[in-house]
């Protein structure tokens, strides 16, 4: 009988312990993630879209990258996924402007890991135009028509349009992760509740996981 008690303990204490693996602490807002005051307007129709505020020059954004590239992937044609660099002073105004110069080109899908790569591997700081134009050409890029595009009238207007999503959000660090105009999380941010993280990819992984109900919760309010 004594035996019998043994096992139905240890039993229990599996069931407990199983039920709590199973069911991890909902993200809470406020803390692992917070509502925009005002929801900002999107155009992705019925789909979801999701906006990454970043910056080429950011290690955390850096190390950030593959991880949402492959989370942007697994979602498939659920979502629509923006990028959007974000301003800072002159010092790294060259790099926001490549950004939208290569997305105005329809280079960025090529060019953008290697942006990442040039910076934080091989410590180009593409800190002036010359050295953004120099590091464009080395990829194969026209030279001429790459500048004629950065100095256009149709960048400048991508960059204000930046800063304007940026005080709608009410961005102030980065990465910064946007759902549906709605919701707002970051790595940093989603460890709040649980304090977990050990290392930067693991707060990563509880950003997307964080995600992933963000995007769940968008999804049934369109319904």
């Amino acid at each position: 009988m004594r035996f019998l008690k043994k096992i139905l303990f240890a039993a229990a204490l599996c069931t407990v312990a199983l039920g709590a693996s199973a069911s991890p602490a909902e993200p809470k807002n406020g803390v692992e993630y917070d509502t925009l005051a005002t929801p900002q307007a999107t155009e992705s129709g019925k789909k979801i879209e999701v906006t990454e505020f970043f910056a080429y020059y950011c290690p955390h954004c850096n190390v950030l990258e593959p991880q949402l590239a492959a989370w942007v992937k697994k979602q498939g044609d659920n979502i629509v996924f923006k990028r959007v660099h974000v301003s800072r002073d002159d010092s790294v105004a060259p790099q926001q402007r490549l950004f939208f110069t290569l997305q105005a080109m329809g280079l960025l899908d090529k060019l953008h890991t290697g942006v990442f790569h040039a910076m934080h591997v091989e410590r180009n700081r593409l800190a002036t135009d010359d050295a953004v134009f120099d590091f464009v050409a080395r990829q194969g890029v026209d030279r001429q028509k790459f500048i004629d595009t950065y100095r256009s009238m149709g960048v400048s207007a991508r960059v204000r349009r930046a800063d304007a999503m940026m005080q709608g959000y009410n961005v102030t660090f980065w990465p910064m992760i946007a759902i549906d105009g709605r919701y707002i999380t970051s790595p940093s941010q989603a460890d709040q509740g649980s304090k977990s993280a050990k290392n930067e990819e693991q707060l990563n992984a509880q950003a997307l996981t964080v995600m992933d109900v963000l995007l769940a919760k968008a999804k049934a309010e369109k319904k």
